[in-house]
């Protein structure tokens, strides 16, 4: 079966917060945006009870409903929205090809923001009380919830340790399932000394999740002894799972650069190896996943999207689909060389009566449109004829020449 074709400026892949504000900052600069997610929109954050720490709330909002906001706010620009699973991304021509089961997405630029999962224990009755239901992945995010009351974490890396003692804020005990022999942990040491002295955390050496228990909600975890084989059941309200973190990267390798755990390298703009390929919120190779560094990510990643989007339409109508010569003048604006040579560029043109089309190109905050014509310094003139560079030139002083043997032979 022959796919159907769609052309969009943008594809974003991933409906969490930083697809949707992606694709907000996309919408918004009247960008044709899809934007493509699998499951729920929302993505994780649709399962935390109450978030505390995004700015903007005063009082705790849920995870559904500020997601809401953010499915709003993304259908008030005009993004198309598919639920839907993408296959993988390939490079065809100018397109990045965004590919699903009927329809292939032709892109200028995709930004991928499909998350992660965290990592489960595989223990008994796990799925029925995943996320609202009792077993949580973030203790900042859901700590509130739980003042007063039991809860048992699962890990003793960092992030398991560290979370446990902000826990102890709120909870009146903390359990933790550690798999190493007594006072064996994976946390740094400073962590791990806090940690034992704090009264409200109990650690369980030695042990595994055996199985999760509860009606509607979990209400007790069974643990095992993996020395002894003996099942130890402890009462909670909850339980927090700090085992590792695994990235929605698989339809990627091959292509995207990745870390060996699979999460996405990106510079500081979320470019990725692959131009026009960008990167933004749990899926990149980054210290801290929160919504609200989501967002900060997707800003950034939407706004280069348009910058590269706005570069590679000037590029192709302005530029390589002219008709006549094009003299393209690559210069810096803050050089005061290169100001003066623009100015005899003009003049040029001016003389010759337009006889050929001119372009300015400004690297000042980006060189990355220079790079595509492989100028390594400025002022440069390239000159295009039929979409194909025929001649750089460094001195402009020879420019007029050049330009007028270009004209004879065009």
């Amino acid at each position: 079966m022959e796919k159907k074709k769609e052309y969009y400026d943008v594809v974003i892949i991933g409906g969490g917060p930083a697809g949707m504000a992606a694709a907000t900052y996309c919408g918004r600069a009247r960008l044709k945006t899809m934007l493509i997610e699998k499951a729920l929109l929302g993505g994780l954050a649709t399962y935390t009870s109450e978030i505390e720490n995004y700015p903007g709330f005063p009082e705790p909002i849920g995870g559904t409903d500020l997601m809401k906001y953010f499915d709003k706010q993304c259908r008030r620009f005009n993004v198309d929205i598919k639920l839907t699973e993408v296959k993988g991304i390939r490079m065809e021509c100018d397109y990045r090809v965004v590919s699903t089961f009927r329809v292939d997405y032709y892109a200028k630029a995709v930004v991928i923001a499909t998350g992660g999962k965290p990592r489960l224990t595989g223990a008994k009755n796990e799925d029925k009380f995943l996320f609202d239901k009792g077993i949580s992945f973030c203790a900042t995010c859901d700590a509130a919830y739980y003042t007063d009351k039991t809860v048992l974490i699962v890990g003793s890396g960092d992030a398991a340790i560290e979370e446990g003692m902000f826990l102890t804020k709120f909870a009146k005990k903390v359990y933790v399932s550690v798999i190493h022999d007594e006072g064996i942990m994976d946390a740094n040491k400073v962590a791990q000394e806090k940690a034992l002295i704090n009264k409200k955390m109990e650690f369980i050496w030695n042990t595994v999740v055996d199985s999760y228990e509860g009606e509607e909600r979990l209400n007790k975890i069974v643990l095992k002894n993996l020395k002894t084989g003996e099942l130890l059941p402890f009462d909670v309200d909850g339980c927090f799972l700090f085992i590792g973190y695994v990235p929605n990267t698989e339809h990627f390798k091959g292509l995207i650069d990745m870390t060996s755990k699979g999460y996405i390298t990106t510079n500081e703009e979320m470019e990725t190896n692959v131009e026009g390929v960008f990167a933004a919120g749990d899926v990149r190779d980054k210290f801290l996943r929160q919504v609200a560094t989501a967002v900060g990510d997707a800003a950034t990643a939407g706004v280069m999207a348009e910058k590269y989007v706005e570069e590679v339409n000037y590029l192709q109508e302005e530029i390589l689909g002219a008709k006549g010569l094009v003299a393209l003048y690559i210069y810096n604006a803050i050089e005061a060389l290169d100001r003066e040579c623009l100015t005899k560029v003009e003049q040029i043109n001016r003389d010759m009566n337009n006889a050929f089309k001119l372009c300015r190109m400004d690297i000042y905050k980006s060189d990355k449109m220079a790079c595509r014509f492989e100028c390594d310094k400025t002022p440069c003139l390239v000159l295009v004829n039929k979409g194909e560079v025929i001649h750089r030139e460094y001195d402009l002083a020879q420019a007029k020449i050049e330009i007028e043997k270009a004209l004879k032979n065009a």
